[in-house]
């Protein structure tokens, strides 16, 4: 069985993208991605199988991230009704990476979530099927959401 602290090592930069992907807010960021760790710790006693733990701790960050953003828009929608309405590269080479990766990182947090839940997991490289067990869908209803995805992140980067 995996350790919190494996799990860590091992998808904790990766969970951290995944939580940088449903909130804008470094340290909002922080919280979601302590509310993921809390939710796979106590989630770890019903792994059953120690060959799908990545599909399984995604699935735990991505479960707690729809949770997360649910009761923030909730939040969000109360205070604004109450409020009034009003490496080696050349420092130039990474402030332009440090650029692209914001854009792409605000692009996919304007996708709905169905396509922003996909495309996350792709970035981190899992497979469909993967992503599929991740998400309990069809390999078919991976690969939609993929695809319209890509479409609408293209559509937003173009505009942006």
């Amino acid at each position: 069985m995996g350790t919190l602290d494996a799990i860590i090592e091992t998808y904790g930069p990766g969970l951290a993208r995944v939580a940088a992907s449903y909130e804008a807010d470094r340290a909002l960021q922080e919280d979601l991605l302590q509310e993921m760790l809390l939710a796979i710790h106590r989630a770890l006693p019903s792994l059953r199988d120690e060959a799908s733990l990545g599909p399984f701790v995604f699935r735990i960050a991505h479960n707690r991230a729809v949770t997360y953003v649910t009761r923030q828009h909730a939040w969000r929608s109360r205070a604004q009704s109450q409020e009034p309405t009003e490496t080696s590269e050349t420092p130039e080479h990474q402030l332009l990476a440090d650029e692209r990766a914001r854009r792409l990182a605000a692009a996919v947090r304007r996708l709905p979530l169905p396509y922003r839940q996909v495309i996350t997991l792709v970035l981190e490289d899992l497979s469909y099927a993967e992503i599929a067990e991740t998400l309990g869908l069809s390999l078919s209803n991976v690969g939609v959401r993929v695809t319209r995805a890509k479409a609408q992140l293209k559509e937003f980067l173009h505009d942006g």
